[in-house]
């Protein structure tokens, strides 16, 4: 890198180097603005004060309101504990049947013959390697990332419906294990199979605060950690569970309609980023059809190479910011 900035004229030299420089700040402010310790100050007040401070008005100063606070770190204890095993994690909450060593091992496989594709073809180790990388590594990721979250939304979705099942279970007289159990025979998955894992772990000798622990674990939504605290608590101090749970559905569909209207209000941001983000690539690929030689320039040469590799780094970074900007947690 330092040998072709060496051969470069000196103004295209201190500009690349200038850009370089820019890129590296810029990268270290986005990734302190997302993950430094004041955002996570930030998200952290954030979640006490919109999650935590309702159940605090509710409960009397007293042993339940410190039974909440007990349960509430207990959750976040355990999400913490389970860090190391998130690919685990994202596995199951895909619904995909398959040991991480499998997925990995497909990865590397497909990395692997990425790269000897690329190698056959004759294209150069420095764009073989960035798209061995992307294809093997990077689209298996992606794809599982999608397929989780589309189950996730799948489950919030029905979840309130799932609530209204037991509350209605319950002040008919049936114990709450056989409303979580028809739950699990009557409804569709994703939430009929989680709640079938619920039964079958209360089955095999697990408490239900185990039993739910694993489900949060599986289900890292705040929906599921809510009915999570719900029981615990209810099993604690008693209560009117069913009312408490149709509150809980009343609050979840609440939600709902606030992440819809959120989402219907950032439809017109994300056209926009799509289209912005799409532009280049699109004026790339008609001056290739239209004037070959032009854009040839790009591929052909060491100088075009380092700027479609500035260009293709910039255009990241700029998705990224773009992501972020319209990506609101409700």
């Amino acid at each position: 890198m330092l040998d072709l900035l060496a051969r470069l004229p000196p103004e295209i030299a201190v500009l690349v180097a200038v850009l370089l420089v820019a890129l590296v700040v810029l990268g270290w402010s986005m990734v302190a603005l997302i993950h430094g310790p004041r955002a996570r100050l930030q998200r952290r007040l954030a979640v006490v004060a919109g999650g935590q401070a309702p159940a605090r008005r509710a409960l009397a100063r007293g042993p339940q309101r410190k039974s909440v606070q007990a349960r509430l770190k207990a959750v976040e204890g355990a999400r913490q504990r389970r860090f190391g095993y998130r690919l685990r994690e994202q596995l199951m909450q895909a619904g995909w049947r398959i040991e991480v060593w499998h997925y990995l091992a497909g990865s590397a496989a497909l990395f692997l013959l990425v790269l000897a594709v690329g190698e056959a073809s004759g294209l150069a180790l420095i764009w073989g390697l960035p798209a061995a990388l992307c294809l093997g590594i990077g689209a298996p990721k992606l794809v599982l990332g999608v397929a989780a979250g589309k189950r996730l939304k799948a489950f919030v979705a029905q979840f309130a419906d799932a609530l209204d099942v037991v509350v209605r279970g319950i002040r008919s007289g049936l114990p709450l294990g056989e409303c979580i159990a028809i739950i699990g025979r009557e409804m569709p998955d994703p939430v009929g199979a989680e709640f079938r894992q619920i039964t079958e772990g209360t089955r095999i000798g697990l408490t239900l605060h185990e039993a739910m622990t694993r489900a949060v674990e599986r289900m890292p939504m705040a929906e599921m950690r809510y009915f999570a605290i719900v029981l615990a608590i209810q099993q604690q101090t008693g209560g009117n569970l069913a009312e408490t749970l149709a509150k809980l559905s009343e609050v979840l569909r609440a939600r709902k309609r606030m992440r819809d209207k959120v989402q219907s209000y950032a439809a017109e941001a994300r056209a926009s980023a799509a289209i912005i983000g799409s532009l280049p690539l699109l004026v790339v690929t008609i001056l290739a059809l239209v004037a070959p030689q032009y854009i040839g320039l790009l591929f052909t040469t060491e100088l075009g190479n380092i700027l479609l590799a500035i260009g293709l780094l910039t255009q990241g970074i700029g998705v990224l910011v773009m992501r972020n900007m319209i990506n609101f947690d409700i």
